[in-house]
């Protein structure tokens, strides 16, 4: 399958074929990884990586990935570039893409990263807008089929706010994939109707479904993956803590959702998370508005059936596959 030249954008651009193509190019490459052999296809390649909001997973994966594949990789922090700043996104696209093989983009606006990939001559890759997070489908996708075998037919319940990038993006790979699709959430954070008809559509296609409903535990009812984020996003002001937690409350991962799920169930979740109080903002909020575990419980984030550390792995894994497939040809073994 021939994705060389792709940009990166949001898995709508993509078929499930392309999907699973590049799920299974990461299986191969974390083979490779685990095995010690080289697999270093990108030789004498450069990447930049914009970070226009701070990471640990995401610029981890994209700096070891593009090691392993044999690439320079050049960190551009929210001080380190002028992008958006006294140089324009097309600008920044056009001088970058005249240094680098591949531009990445972790930011705000998704229109930023469509701007970038517009004005570019080499592929941008999407490290994470408000929108959606597609990288972090990748590596999703990857551990339910270590999990499971395969995603087909499986069903994803996400549980708390579902407008913003992480139900945006598992809606549509679900949708995408044949997989059913469920949101426990208060109706005023059910995802944007247009997508949610758009995913209808990839509905139709692949056999999966979408169920949106106030009920968490009607969400939870036989899931093989409950899901979920954090309640407050980077960037976003203190004062909507009060409300989200007040309005998400019933919606935190508990064991008693598990229990209407199904016995084989498991749990995911993007990182970081609130499940403790052991990090400087969760012990300030918690202290604030008298909470110790927030999304979800200590009891289900450290339970066996908790595959996050996993899936944080495998986000590296699926990050190279997607840089090598868009800038290299990839022959498996």
């Amino acid at each position: 399958m021939d994705l060389k030249g792709r940009d990166f954008l949001t898995l709508k651009d993509f078929s499930a074929d392309e999907i699973q193509y590049m799920v299974d190019v990461a299986a191969y490459f974390k083979k490779k990884k685990k095995a010690g052999e080289p697999h270093d296809i990108c030789r004498g390649k450069n990447v930049a990586l914009i970070f226009e909001k701070t990471s640990t997973r995401t610029r981890c994966s994209f700096e070891v990935a593009a090691r392993d594949l044999g690439m320079g990789a050049t960190y551009l922090d929210p001080k380190s570039s002028q992008i958006g700043k006294k140089e324009s996104t097309a600008d920044t696209a056009r001088v970058l893409c005249s240094m680098f093989d591949g531009i990445e983009y972790r930011g705000f606006a998704q229109s930023n990263v469509e701007e970038l990939a517009k004005y570019s001559k080499v592929p941008v890759w999407n490290g994470l807008t408000n929108e959606y997070h597609p990288t972090q489908m990748l590596a999703d996708l990857l551990t339910i089929e270590e999990v499971f075998g395969s995603c087909k037919g499986l069903k994803l319940a996400y549980m708390g706010d579902a407008r913003y990038n992480m139900a945006n993006s598992l809606m549509i790979l679900c949708s995408k994939m044949g997989m059913h699709f469920a949101a426990g959430a208060p109706k005023e954070y059910f995802p944007d109707p247009e997508l949610v008809k758009t995913c209808e559509g990839y509905c139709k296609e692949s056999g999966g479904s979408i169920l949106l409903t106030e009920d968490a535990f009607e969400a939870a009812k036989d899931a093989d993956i409950i899901y979920t984020d954090v309640w407050v996003s980077m960037g976003e002001p203190d004062e909507v803590w009060e409300k989200r937690i007040k309005d998400l409350s019933p919606y935190k991962v508990r064991k008693e959702l598990f229990e209407v799920a199904k016995k084989s169930a498991i749990f995911l979740h993007c990182l970081p998370a609130f499940h403790d109080l052991k990090t400087e903002i969760g012990k300030e909020m918690g202290e604030k508005y008298n909470f110790t575990e927030l999304e979800v419980t200590d009891e289900v984030f450290e339970a066996p059936y908790s595959h996050v550390f996993q899936e944080a792995e495998n986000r590296m894994h699926t990050i190279k596959a997607v840089m090598a497939v868009t800038l290299s040809e990839v022959k498996m073994d």
